[in-house]
């Protein structure tokens, strides 16, 4: 757990995180125990099993949760007895309590499924979040590449992917932290499906900003 101005980051491993700050924000929690903190609000990026999987959803939501999604997700999402469910797209900014959400771009560009098809493409508007939480911004990339939206993008703290294959390198993710200019990296999108601690390890010495390897937590 990494604490910012009194908000606590935790890493629940691969893309998942849980922010707290009296409220409890869960993104994309995956391969979860049960037993966690119940989410005020869930953030949910994709509709990939990765990110968006109903068995470790609803470890942690209650019909007291609002989840904010990305509208391929719905279907998967409709199984949750939640408070409400909330489809934004890229571009939009919605505030649920205290908290600001604004939804920016998470795409591919050169990451391929197959020749002349990415696994995350710009058309399906998947997403990225910037959180406004306490006056502390907190960047959840997504499952992205290094685009060209990240120069719009202000932040205090970044969690990048860095393990490749579907997303950045740790050698894109240090190119995109020079373009966001962070005060803190966290680096994540390693040790579930892809990627290693040596991924994140490679990432922290390319960067000059502060970087902060997390230990997986429940």
């Amino acid at each position: 757990m990494f604490e910012y101005q009194g908000v606590k980051v935790t890493w629940l491993g691969h893309d998942g995180f849980r922010i707290q700050d009296g409220q409890v924000i869960y993104i994309d929690p995956f391969k979860i125990e049960s037993g966690g903190p119940k989410a005020d609000i869930l953030l949910v990026s994709h509709e990939h099993f990765d990110h968006c999987n109903v068995e470790d959803l609803s470890k942690v939501t209650t019909t007291n949760t609002v989840v904010v999604a990305h509208s391929q997700s719905t279907s998967e999402l409709s199984k949750l007895k939640v408070k409400e469910l909330k489809i934004i797209k890229p571009g939009d900014r919605i505030t649920i309590g205290d908290v600001g959400i604004e939804a920016v771009p998470a795409y591919n560009v050169n990451k391929f499924r197959e020749p002349g098809k990415v696994f995350h493409p710009k058309e399906d508007g998947k997403l990225g979040f910037i959180l406004a939480v306490k006056g502390v911004r907190i960047y959840h990339a997504g499952d992205t590449d290094h685009i060209p939206e990240m120069k719009s993008v202000r932040t205090d703290i970044a969690l990048l992917p860095i393990s490749g294959t579907y997303v950045m390198t740790a050698q894109e993710a240090a190119e995109a932290t020079a373009t966001i200019n962070p005060k803190v990296v966290i680096p994540m999108h390693f040790g579930a499906i892809v990627g290693s601690k040596d991924d994140a390890e490679s990432f922290k010495k390319l960067v000059k900003c502060e970087v902060k390897i997390l230990e997986k937590e429940r």
